[in-house]
């Protein structure tokens, strides 16, 4: 199980390019439940991914990941719907837990996202995000990335 929470950037750190960081594209074959294909740098990736309701604010999500070759990933694509998912994901350390944060390109050039995933669901609702996080989205619809490669 994921659990994480999503948050808009208030501000973006200084010299991102020090932090580990991948160019990712993604996917969606479907969204109920969620069948998406990545690519991060050389890895293929299909994931299926169900929301699981909580009383926690934070994202509850089932999620299996299969590798996929290359030529798979490449067939899977011409299959999707909606637009492609652009970002470059930087690996930010935060203590006990490791920020990932994403910059969007093409049609969402411009959006600045980060998660953080966690152990459990008291870890989650008692986090203190650091001031550069902004607005915590994790319950509004638009911004998981499903919802973006289709609406924009």
């Amino acid at each position: 199980m994921e659990i994480e929470r999503k948050y808009l950037v208030a501000s973006l750190p200084d010299d991102l390019n020090r932090y580990p960081h991948v160019e990712i594209e993604q996917a969606y074959l479907c969204t109920s439940p969620t069948l998406r294909i990545r690519r991060m740098g050389d890895v293929h990736i299909l994931t299926v991914k169900e929301k699981i309701s909580t009383a926690s604010s934070a994202i509850h999500n089932r999620e299996e990941e299969f590798i996929l070759s290359k030529d798979t990933y490449n067939a899977l694509k011409s299959k999707c719907n909606g637009n492609s998912v652009l970002k470059t994901r930087y690996k930010i350390p935060l203590g006990d837990y490791t920020a990932e944060l994403d910059v969007f390109h093409g049609v969402h050039e411009g959006l600045h996202l980060v998660e953080v995933e966690f152990p459990d669901t008291n870890a989650a609702d008692t986090f203190q995000p650091p001031a550069w996080f902004g607005v915590d989205v994790s319950t509004d619809p638009r911004y998981r990335n499903s919802y973006m490669a289709f609406n924009g």
